[in-house]
């Protein structure tokens, strides 16, 4: 059933880096449009990019780009980009710029004035550095962002979640809801930490991704394989 009103909009947090954010930002996009929802992605900041014709450019943001459905320059959905794969704060620092919110606001205003829902994805775990006194949670207030949790489950999941949630919910960020990304298709008693975070997280879970060697953000699979209820958000 679709959502009759969607909110202006959700960050796509993990609960550390390389938990699939993206795989389920991109499913994000595309079920919304597929619910007829005008849907826009961003990546305010990424490191690790490519160099090409065009500039650095973000495997992450492509995805995003490709899943949603509204039109929009490179530049508003990925701001500032970095060619080292590292904290993106010590990234901007190598490379002596200064991350400014204003440029930020610019391209997520931009974007918000074309859609019905905006997706935004950190890099990251919550509270990833933006710079020496900021980070992306302060950047989810700014914006007046619910939370959706992206957990990767694997040995020690249940703490680094908890701990996130504990951090949201502490700022008087609302965790509207969390989705169990299968990371390590070897993780011992991986039912038993689902249900203990079903259990100790007043958010609802999406759904439970399964595991997929191989491949990048951008090839994640069209709607994504999630018993996703939009009802929920």
């Amino acid at each position: 059933m679709t959502p009759a009103r969607p909110p202006q909009g959700y960050f796509i947090a993990g609960t550390d880096t390389g938990v699939g954010k993206t795989r389920i930002a991109a499913g994000l996009c595309r079920a919304f449009a597929a619910a007829g929802f005008k849907v826009a992605g961003m990546k305010p900041v990424a490191s690790g990019c490519d160099t090409t014709a065009a500039g650095l450019r973000n495997d992450d943001a492509l995805a995003l780009l490709a899943a949603m459905n509204v039109r929009a320059t490179y530049a508003d959905v990925n701001p500032y980009a970095f060619e080292p794969a590292i904290a993106p704060h010590v990234a901007a620092a190598d490379a002596g710029v200064v991350i400014e919110y204003s440029v930020l606001d610019r391209a997520f205003e931009r974007l918000r004035m074309q859609c019905d829902v905006m997706i935004v994805e950190g890099a990251g775990g919550w509270l990833a550095p933006l710079d020496q006194g900021r980070n992306f949670a302060d950047l989810v207030a700014r914006w007046n962002l619910d939370v959706i949790l992206v957990v990767g489950l694997r040995l020690g999941c249940i703490n680094h979640t908890l701990l996130t949630a504990e951090s949201i919910e502490r700022r008087g960020i609302k965790l509207k809801a969390w989705v169990g990304n299968r990371v390590d298709p070897e993780f011992p008693r991986a039912q038993a930490t689902i249900e203990t975070l079903r259990e100790r997280l007043a958010a609802p879970c999406l759904g439970i991704v399964p595991f997929a060697p191989g491949g990048t953000a951008a090839d994640a699979p069209a709607p994504l394989p999630l018993p996703l209820d939009l009802t929920l958000l």
